[in-house]
């Protein structure tokens, strides 16, 4: 599998079937909404998209206006806004300084593009599936990749006030030739230019476009100008089922290699210490307490003394289950992910596919979040099936639902593209209703049904009393000192990820993050049991919440990375980008609390009854 990671560079995607273009044969340009990107100081300064055709713009429409393409669910949650567009291409016919139209552009939307061009914002076309893009060179590898998408203007001097607007696109699309008649695209580039064009007098010709002076756009006073485009066909020796390698070769594999040895060395070094503690320490006091010569009868000390509160039913064991549930649901739906992920059947080619499934998985194992949430109510002696249901239902979902509802209206007062439409909302509420409330409903239903698992010892009708406890044991520091074991495993690959996410990037090395999440799956379960021993030695038997925010402390340090991403590769300037930001942030850091907090509360569950199972109970 790793080796398949590393020669990620040629593959073939299934599901999506290649588009054969005979000569002269129309192919179609679609444009995506306006996106930000890295300003001339290497900074992000929003996370607001805007339409393609959004009024302020003044770009060219088809005649008829123009019509949206068919999108996935999870394209138009994640933004993609996709129309056609009135560029005329036909499969290897070149054309030159093609007029599109010729716009008037008023001041005050004249200032709302350069705003946008001084953030860095860029154009997204997309030709047979393909996205336009910027070539450019690798300074680590000296080699050329394409970078998605190509800017709407440029500042070509340090601060330069006023930007060039690009208004000028010459249009380079490779083909490889099947035979004589079929030929596919196999890659797309765009070489945006700002040219100050006046339109001739004579309307029957075509503007020239080789003027050289750029087009700035004046706030004070309205500014004409026309649009146009060259088209160049290029022949290739690529094949189409390799010809999304130029655009996933931005990443280094050598730095997921080091993100795999560093968490391999965090696993390493907790699983010598857990066979420690097991081997050693565990097996020296299971003998002892089982103990028949009278010489070694004593009084019970260490972890055998809390036998019988151990399992003791917590507080707010309600509360507990909603979560152990609903991190089954997670774990079972991220693994289901990764699994179709690495065999390829999330193409890049189509848009959303990664967010349409994990959206219907999640809908799915809501049978998981119900089953695991009503059995583990039922064996702490819970008696309401219809309160634990109604919670699971709520809360993630709700939550989420909640969270995402305020960043959609701060899209929506900010005149945002990527603000999700009514239609599509009241789909994913469809589903929930429709899909994933009943299976939760069955889901809990049997888990309720299922036997309840006897502790292995009895529990004790008065609690017994909880010593002082040492300063590292108590419960932030206990906590912080487990979370940064499993941040530690994570923290650099959640850098690639988090650059994917905010700066546009194709993110496609699945296999390393499959790894990566079973490595913190491991190194989540060792740090909670290593601790969890420690706090049973120091007599504090509370180890069900504690397993919890334990394991899940993680996603404490993933907040603060993002504090630290926002404070030095973001300046955001608004306050809708603020609270898109930090909601998403949080959104994320809740989902992982819960699917790292049950990752440690089952395998402290386990580690707790075998280890207790094993002694004699007078």
């Amino acid at each position: 599998m790793l080796g398949l990671a590393s020669c990620v560079d040629g593959f073939y995607l299934p599901g999506i079937s290649p588009h054969d273009y005979k000569r002269g044969e129309k192919v179609d340009l679609l444009v995506n909404s306006l996106t930000p990107s890295l300003n001339s100081e290497n900074k992000l300064e929003s996370v607001l998209s805007y339409g393609f055709y959004d009024e302020r713009f003044h770009f060219c429409k088809p005649e008829g206006g123009p019509k949206a393409a068919h999108e996935s669910l999870g394209s138009i949650l994640f933004g993609d806004r996709i129309y056609g567009s009135p560029f005329n291409l036909h499969m290897l016919k070149d054309s030159s300084c093609e007029l599109l139209c010729q716009q008037i552009i008023p001041g005050k939307d004249a200032a709302f593009i350069n705003d946008k061009m001084m953030k860095g914002y860029n154009y997204n076309w997309l030709i047979d599936g393909l996205p336009a893009a910027t070539v450019k060179m690798d300074d680590r590898t000296q080699q050329e990749f394409y970078s998605i998408g190509f800017g709407l203007g440029s500042v070509s001097a340090p601060g330069q006030l006023v930007p060039h607007f690009n208004n000028h696109y010459e249009i380079t699309v490779q083909y490889h030739t099947l035979d004589a008649i079929h030929h596919r695209v196999v890659g797309v580039t765009v070489t945006p230019m700002s040219k100050n064009t006046v339109m001739p007098k004579d309307f029957s010709l075509k503007p020239s476009c080789d003027v050289v002076e750029p087009m700035n756009l004046h706030e004070d006073k309205d500014n004409s100008v026309v649009f146009t485009y060259s088209v160049k066909w290029v022949r290739s020796d690529k094949s189409w089922a390799t010809r999304w390698d130029n655009y996933l070769n931005a990443m280094d594999p050598k730095i997921h290699w080091f993100s795999l040895i560093n968490s391999g060395v965090i696993v390493v070094f907790l699983s010598v210490m857990l066979a420690l503690i097991l081997i050693r320490t565990l097996h020296k006091d299971i003998a002892r307490y089982n103990a028949e010569d009278a010489e070694d009868l004593q009084e019970d000390f260490g972890w055998k003394l809390v036998h019988g509160d151990v399992f003791r039913a917590p507080r707010s064991f309600e509360f507990l289950s909603v979560i152990i549930g609903s991190g089954h649901q997670l774990f079972w739906m991220v693994l289901a992910t990764l699994m179709i992920a690495i065999l390829g059947f999330l193409s890049p080619s189509s848009r959303g596919s990664l967010a349409t499934a994990m959206l219907i998985l999640f809908i799915l194992f809501g049978f998981s979040a119900g089953f695991n949430a009503a059995h583990m109510y039922h064996s702490y002696g819970g008696n309401s099936l219809k309160r634990i249901v109604i919670m699971t239902i709520l809360f993630v979902p709700g939550t989420c639902w909640l969270i995402l509802m305020v960043i959609n209206i701060c899209l929506m007062s900010a005149h945002s593209s990527a603000a999700a439409p009514v239609g599509t909302l009241l789909g994913v509420m469809l589903l929930w209703f429709a899909v994933s409330i009943p299976l939760t409903i069955a889901g809990a239903y049997f888990g309720y049904r299922k036997k309840t698992v006897d502790p292995p010892v009895r529990v004790n009708q008065i609690p017994r009393q909880i010593p002082d406890q040492p300063w590292y044991l108590r419960p932030i520091p206990s906590a912080l000192m487990g979370g940064i074991l499993t941040f530690g495993a994570i923290f650099i690959e959640l850098y690639f990820i988090m650059n994917s996410i905010w700066f546009h990037k194709v993110y496609y090395v699945f296999g390393f993050l499959f790894f990566v999440f079973l490595i913190l799956v491991i190194t989540t379960a060792e740090v909670t049991i290593l601790l969890t021993y420690f706090h049973l030695c120091s007599e504090d038997y509370n180890w069900q919440w504690r397993s919890i925010y334990t394991a899940g402390a993680s996603a404490f340090y993933v907040f603060l990375y993002g504090v630290l991403f926002y404070f030095t590769r973001l300046r955001l300037a608004s306050f809708a980008s603020l609270v898109i930001y930090f909601g998403w942030m949080f959104i994320a850091c809740l989902l992982l609390f819960i699917l790292t907090g049950t990752i440690g509360f089952v395998a402290s569950h386990h580690f707790v009854r075998r280890i207790y199972g094993a002694i004699k109970i007078d």
